[in-house]
């Protein structure tokens, strides 16, 4: 009778579509990516994990997720990133959760503009920007404001992520025109610049929104060298992906760099009920810093 080796058996598993994450390789990703990102991953997304990280098993040329976990271990900050993309999903959109915009044009910027008048600065940071939609939204709303009040306000929206390819994205300001379903035809045509030639059915950012937003890569976990004060900070559909211990000391941290009074933004899906004492609800997802 003939008995299997285990190089048979990797042979046999790579043939069925890749190396199979194991036990030990699992555990060492959880804890890791718990540890630099504050994801925590359940047994029930083993699945997920093996087949979006065999696309960097085959970028970086290894075998298997042991070598890959070597990979980490030996140079984490350096394979971060590319881990936090392939396990996370960027799904956004621009002027997603519409209601938050409205309430921008409609109360916060006229109210802040005024207050600024001309010498003051104005700060917005878009924490989770994925590839830009975000950011590029709230420039749109930022310039239009404005232009309409004449305000000479030192106004700048910080847009950061952990994923490199993201970033990448949100630098290039090309998106196809099939995701700018979002955004009215007046802004279209105000805002965007229709690709040509090879970039027919895409569009490009104006420039003057590129003016307004700076975009960094940034680990929420890891040590911010920004200090603010910003006005608002939009973090929309990133805490989904933490524990309570997690966003609790995330939304302390937030509040240390608002203004006070200042606004943080939340997903449709997030809450901050019974996580923080820092803010009170104001509005749909809306929460606002307390006075001292």
């Amino acid at each position: 009778m003939n008995t299997a080796t285990a190089s048979d058996f990797h042979a046999a598993m790579t043939s069925a579509g890749g190396p199979l994450l194991g036990d030990s390789e699992f555990e060492f990703l959880r804890d890791f990516v718990y540890k630099h990102c504050g994801i925590s991953l359940s047994e029930q997304k083993r699945q997920l994990v093996q087949g979006r990280l065999l696309r960097r098993l085959r970028a970086l040329g290894l075998k298997d997720f042991g070598g890959y976990c070597d990979v980490l271990r030996q140079d984490p900050d350096g394979e971060l990133g590319e881990l936090a993309s392939a396990i996370s999903t960027n799904v956004t959109s621009f002027f997603r959760e519409m209601h938050h915009y409205d309430l921008l044009v409609d109360e916060l910027l006229p109210r802040w503009l005024a207050a600024k008048k001309s010498d003051g600065r104005l700060r917005i940071w878009s924490a989770g920007c994925a590839t830009g939609e975000e950011p590029y939204a709230l420039a749109m709303v930022l310039a239009e404001a404005l232009e309409r009040t004449g305000s000479k306000v030192d106004a700048r929206i910080l847009a950061t992520d952990l994923s490199p390819q993201a970033l990448e994205h949100a630098r290039g300001g090309m998106y196809a025109l099939d995701r700018m379903g979002g955004i009215s035809d007046e802004r279209r045509r105000r805002w965007f610049l229709r690709g040509e030639g090879r970039y027919e059915g895409t569009a490009c950012v104006h420039p003057r929104l590129r003016e307004l937003v700076t975009i960094q890569p940034l680990n929420l976990l890891h040590d911010w060298p920004m200090r603010g004060p910003f006005d608002a900070i939009f973090c929309r559909n990133v805490v989904i992906y933490f524990d309570k211990p997690t966003k609790q000391r995330l939304f302390e941290r937030y509040a240390g760099l608002l203004e006070p009074g200042g606004y943080l933004f939340l997903g449709h899906s997030e809450s901050m009920y019974g996580l923080s004492d820092s803010f009170e609800l104001v509005g749909r997802t809306v929460y606002r810093k307390r006075a001292l």
